[in-house]
């Protein structure tokens, strides 16, 4: 089963202002890679702006903490947190939080990775939305859903900038409310 996709009344407007202030970089980390630089739109005061309130809009009401995912999904997940009135969450790589954690490792586009969870970082029955950049193959996202569910929480949704639709990472969600602001 697919990951369900959330209903998609965005403006071509705010679609077009954010896309205008993403850039690719072929090439990057390596070759045959083409990375996805929103450090324009995070400098594009109106760009960034829209984008936060349109991750955040769909979970209203709804969300207890935001788990952002190291390091691009933290520059999203503060203010979507702050938006919505939650609790940040921040999920690192490996022996990066100084508290015991939890911690599942996975594979990358170009390589693995782990990612973990601090075990104390919720309460039974929170209910979490994820925050990253991009949606790709869907292994981190995969991922820090289970970590979230191990801790205790409940994946309330995963919302992210940027879907990479060619990669298919939906399909690992199955089930799984996922909101994106742009597929490409």
């Amino acid at each position: 089963m697919a990951a369900r996709r959330t209903p998609d009344v965005l403006p071509t407007s705010i679609r077009r202002l954010v896309a205008s202030a993403i850039r690719d970089i072929p090439d990057f980390p390596r070759p045959g890679i083409t990375f996805k630089d929103i450090t324009p739109l995070l400098a594009d005061a109106a760009a960034f702006a829209q984008a936060i309130d349109v991750m955040a809009r769909p979970f209203l009401g709804s969300v207890d903490h935001v788990a952002g995912i190291e390091a691009r999904g933290f520059i999203l997940a503060s203010p979507v947190a702050y938006h919505l009135g939650a609790g940040l969450i921040p999920m690192r790589k490996a022996g990066k939080l100084p508290a015991p954690t939890y911690a599942q490792s996975y594979e990358l586009e170009y390589g693995s990775e782990t990612l973990e969870i601090h075990r104390d970082a919720l309460a039974q029955g929170r209910k979490v939305l994820i925050v990253d950049d991009v949606l790709a193959t869907g292994g981190t996202a995969e991922v820090a859903a289970s970590l979230v569910e191990e801790a205790g929480g409940e994946v309330i949704g995963i919302s992210v900038l940027l879907e990479l639709a060619s990669l298919h990472g939906r399909d690992k969600l199955a089930g799984r409310p996922v909101h994106t602001l742009l597929a490409v």
